[in-house]
């Protein structure tokens, strides 16, 4: 199945749209593949630290999670960490616990995909990582903080 890949999608040679006739919005499945291959391109010491994080793919997350985070609408969250991150995982007996998940939102990672000038690609590893920084323990703002001093590196 195709689907479109993203990047610019306001070039000036523009595809007809018979081109696009026939392209279909990822499904799970293929958000699930891209997710695989972003954990299979990060530095073989991000991947042995997030080793066991299972990821899982849904359209949404659930009315459950929604209210919890006091969501505005369920396209609001592309992404989120669950379970025991690892400065707790001591802490914590390890019977019967669940594994930890990074679970991605198809639909508002798609809605989201939509709206900028990003791959579909990109995202998903952004999302991807950021999500396994939680399970590493760091915090949004953290993330923020490393994540501007990258962007201002690139400069």
């Amino acid at each position: 199945m195709r689907f479109l890949s993203g990047g610019s999608r306001k070039s000036d040679d523009a595809q007809s749209p018979a081109a696009f006739a026939d392209l279909k919005a990822p499904d799970l499945a293929d958000i699930e593949a891209l997710a695989d291959d972003a954990m299979a391109r990060l530095p073989q010491a991000f991947r042995e630290l997030a080793r066991g994080v299972v990821v899982r793919v849904d359209d949404f997350p659930t009315e459950e999670v929604l209210n919890e985070l006091g969501a505005e609408t369920e396209f609001d969250l592309l992404g989120l960490f669950t379970g025991i991150g690892l400065p707790q995982a001591d802490a914590v007996a390890g019977s019967g616990q669940s594994p930890n998940l990074v679970h991605l939102y198809r639909r508002p990672i798609l809605d989201y995909w939509a709206e900028h000038e990003e791959t579909l690609g990109a995202i998903v590893t952004h999302v991807l990582v950021h999500e396994i920084g939680h399970h590493f323990g760091l915090s949004d703002a953290a993330m923020e903080a490393m994540e501007a001093e990258a962007d201002a590196a690139d400069t």
